[in-house]
């Protein structure tokens, strides 16, 4: 079972900042995941929240802030006095500093709303202008059908995810549709028969957010093929 760092390695480090992806990358681990929005001015960028309090020293939606003032940001001191220099930093940033590291990707799109084609295109086309032929395609996932709709005309040869707390009553439907080779599901609400209904399927299934190694010894049993950790021991 692989063990992918929660936006970089969000339980030692600001996440989904460049020393969050540094800190998974010291700790061992060999793939990240973060999540991908669209500035006011349509620049793909690794942020979380729809808004910039909790994790910033800005304030109000991502959306209405043009990338230049969101790039000047403080993204570190919330987490740490030690992490005050990290910024939040651009989709290209990201891709460039985990291909030096040697990181496999899950790249989650997190539109807003009436932007999930945007957010996706725009993610895509960068990622296809930077990603080396030779390495492993990133993952892309997400909550919206529409992102992977977008994602699966971009790149129909890049792997997607089907992102959902609970499993969906037509999950099957849903994955044949969009192509998608894996589940991605809250850990909480997962099941052994799901699990192994999905790998009878040819799906995969990838678990979140998994910081107990007890849970973690479990899902690996029931077939599990990834879960997505906060910490390094997690698994």
């Amino acid at each position: 079972m692989i063990l992918i760092g929660h936006r970089g390695l969000a339980g030692l480090a600001p996440e989904n900042t460049p020393a969050s992806f540094r800190t998974a990358a010291a700790h061992g681990l060999s793939m990240v995941e973060f999540d991908v929005r669209l500035s006011r001015d349509g620049v793909p960028l690794v942020f979380h929240d729809d808004t910039l309090e909790r994790t910033t020293t800005g304030a109000g939606p991502v959306a209405d802030h043009h990338w230049a003032a969101i790039a000047g940001l403080d993204a570190g001191s919330w987490f740490a006095p030690a992490f005050a220099a990290e910024k939040v930093p651009s989709l290209e940033q990201v891709l460039r500093l985990c291909l030096e590291l040697g990181l496999a990707v899950n790249m989650e799109i997190k539109p807003d709303p009436g932007r999930e084609t945007a957010t996706a295109e725009a993610a895509l086309a960068l990622a296809l202008g930077l990603w080396p032929d030779g390495a492993p395609p990133p993952v892309v996932s997400s909550f919206h059908s529409a992102c992977l709709e977008a994602a699966r005309r971009a790149a129909p040869h890049w792997p997607r995810g089907l992102l959902a707390e609970r499993l969906p009553a037509d999950w099957l439907g849903q994955a044949r549709r969009l192509d998608a080779s894996a589940l991605h599901l809250d850990h909480r609400f997962l099941e052994a028969g799901q699990v192994a209904n999905a790998r009878a399927a040819g799906l995969a299934v990838r678990a979140y957010t998994v910081n107990d190694p007890v849970r973690a010894a479990l899902l690996r049993e029931w077939g599990v093929a990834a879960i997505f950790s906060d910490y390094p021991h997690s698994s």
